[in-house]
């Protein structure tokens, strides 16, 4: 499949008083034309921090360290802030967690909509304001052209989280980026959500980075998965290969960790992971692993490719096995 996005080697740090973070190191995936990429992984594991050094939006002490963002052929990290300012939320879109704390509560929704489409599309405030009702019948606002003169605080959890997604679409970027859409709003919210993304993802042909610690929202909604741990990439994998055969460790563990109809008692991954501070010299994920051997210890293992497409950063892999 061809891809729109690729990430190399990308490295993010925070410089605090208690030392270095490294809260991403060395991270590579590649997003397919109009597909559905997934990132999970623990909370802390640095899925939040890839997304926001993707729009090179890392929040002080932090920087990017190392690595390259290629969009449609051009390097997001070579650009000046100023060219990067007209690629994000244009070219990709970004919705984050929160809509409630990312929507300024004193101006309307109609109108930070309509800064937005004004400052990429240009075009007059009159069709701007026309293009942000649109935006917000797509994600089926309810009489938007009324409510789109609405203040946040009128909106309920979901109906901010769509004008999220009215906000990020609105411009018609090719590449969206979605860190946990759905955390904070209850399950039929959820379902409505998705459903919507997936139906505005397959009309507009549109590719989507999906960052979620629901296993069951990857398995719905992307083709391919990176599992993220301890800031790095430990597996990658079309998402029905990855569920068949697990080939890392950790995803066995994460796998065997969700509830089902017919477990009686679920196996946790015992332990915690390591601090990004102090991170060990192998493998980050040896002092929780049941399968950990001496030659794991030395050195961090490559992300390898084990079968056709599907990789692991695992010198063990034979060993691990399936749920």
């Amino acid at each position: 499949m061809e891809s729109i996005l690729r990430v190399e080697q990308l490295s993010t740090v925070f410089h605090t008083e208690a030392g270095l973070v490294k809260a991403v190191d060395n991270v590579s995936f590649s997003i397919g034309r109009g597909s559905v990429l997934g990132v999970v992984g623990e909370s802390g594991c640095g899925k939040s921090i890839t997304s926001l050094s993707m729009l090179r939006l890392v929040p002080p002490p932090g920087e990017i360290v190392g690595g390259r963002i290629i969009l449609e052929g051009q390097d997001l990290l070579s650009l000046t802030e100023a060219q990067m300012r007209s690629v994000r939320g244009n070219k990709i879109a970004f919705i984050p967690q929160d809509p409630m704390t990312s929507l300024n509560p004193v101006y309307t929704i109609g109108a930070q909509i309509v800064e937005a489409i004004e400052l990429h599309q240009r075009v007059g405030r009159a069709e701007a304001r026309k293009r942000a009702i649109q935006a917000l019948e797509q994600v089926r606002i309810p009489q938007a052209n009324q409510r789109v003169d609405d203040y946040p605080h009128q909106f309920s959890g979901g109906m901010r989280q769509r004008v999220m997604i009215a906000m990020a679409l609105s411009c018609n970027p090719i590449v969206l980026v979605a860190d946990e859409p759905t955390t904070a709003l209850d399950v039929t919210v959820q379902a409505q959500i998705l459903d919507l993304l997936r139906e505005l993802q397959r009309d507009r042909g549109m590719s989507i980075l999906l960052i979620t610690h629901d296993l069951g929202v990857v398995a719905e909604m992307c083709e391919h998965v990176a599992v993220m741990y301890a800031g790095s990439v430990v597996e990658y994998a079309e998402v029905k290969d990855l569920f068949r055969d697990p080939k890392h460790p950790y995803t066995v563990g994460l796998l065997n960790s969700v509830p089902r109809p017919d477990t009686i008692k679920l196996q946790p991954i015992e332990g915690q992971p390591p601090s990004l501070i102090a991170l060990p010299p192998g493998c980050r994920f040896a002092d929780r692993c049941p399968l950990v051997e001496e030659r794991c210890l030395p050195a961090v293992p490559p992300l390898e490719e084990k079968v056709s497409e599907h990789f692991a950063r695992c010198v063990v892999v034979d060993a691990a096995r399936s749920r």
